[in-house]
């Protein structure tokens, strides 16, 4: 495969490795930020004349993304940035009418599993309380992760459509309300990622836990999806529909 990557911060890099590991070529990288120790052809933005590649693949920003999905460009996309997701979407959808589109906000396999499990336990546990907590390194600038928004709205959707998520319990001074869901955030060190979902019952607690212990992880999913991806008709995929 020939690889366009969208951005060139520490994922991106970790995914131009590994490709040139696996006998894949990285094509260019669009970045509008200025890299002196990239040595991949470099562009600014997607105006450019952009040299032929099997796949985008993009860990940026949603003003980079949003001008990938807008481009003329129709070449198969692996979408992993994080934020403004409904914009996204609504675009990622718009563009999958002329080019295979994949999205996930987490690319680990692992953590679709435990979205998966969370869509099945979730109508199960109306009688517990649910907490979820999220760790990342200090770099990360967004809160909460978009890994525990995906997490939140696959308990949402099967199980607590009119929950109220609460951010900041110190701001109130009233019991917790069934329908609450916490949500806390934890920004420190070198922490990969990791997210946690609490249910709290009486005298019992379920936790489902999933620990980044590399970026890696994220990375070679990112390829793996790109080489079931280019091999696709037009659309929009998630691990869901993708076929593993």
């Amino acid at each position: 495969m020939k690889l366009i990557l969208v951005g060139y911060g520490a994922m991106t890099k970790r995914v131009a490795a590994l490709a040139e590991d696996k006998g894949y070529s990285i094509a260019g990288v669009i970045t509008p930020m200025e890299e002196k120790q990239c040595p991949y052809p470099l562009f600014t933005s997607f105006n450019d004349d952009l040299p032929e590649a099997d796949v985008f693949i993009d860990f940026s920003h949603p003003d980079l993304t949003k001008e990938m999905l807008q481009s003329a460009y129709d070449r198969p996309m692996i979408i992993a940035t994080t934020g403004e997701k409904d914009t996204l979407v609504k675009l990622m959808n718009e563009k999958a009418k002329s080019a295979p589109v994949f999205f996930s906000a987490n690319m680990s396999y692992g953590v679709h599993i435990v979205t998966q499990l969370l869509e099945y336990i979730a109508p199960l546990m109306n009688d517990y309380d649910i907490e979820m907590i999220e760790k990342h390194h200090n770099q990360k600038i967004d809160a909460p992760s978009g890994t525990l928004i995906k997490l939140l709205d696959a308990i949402k959707e099967n199980g607590r459509k009119d929950t109220t998520e609460v951010y900041d319990r110190s701001q109130t001074t009233t019991k917790r309300d069934k329908k609450e869901i916490g949500i806390s955030t934890i920004r420190g060190g070198t922490i990969v990622g990791e997210h946690e979902v609490l249910f709290a019952g009486g005298d019992e607690v379920i936790s489902i836990k999933h620990t980044a212990q590399s970026k890696d992880i994220f990375a070679n999913g990112a390829l793996n999806v790109a080489e079931k991806l280019i091999k696709k008709n037009n659309g929009f995929y998630t691990y869901n529909n993708l076929g593993v």
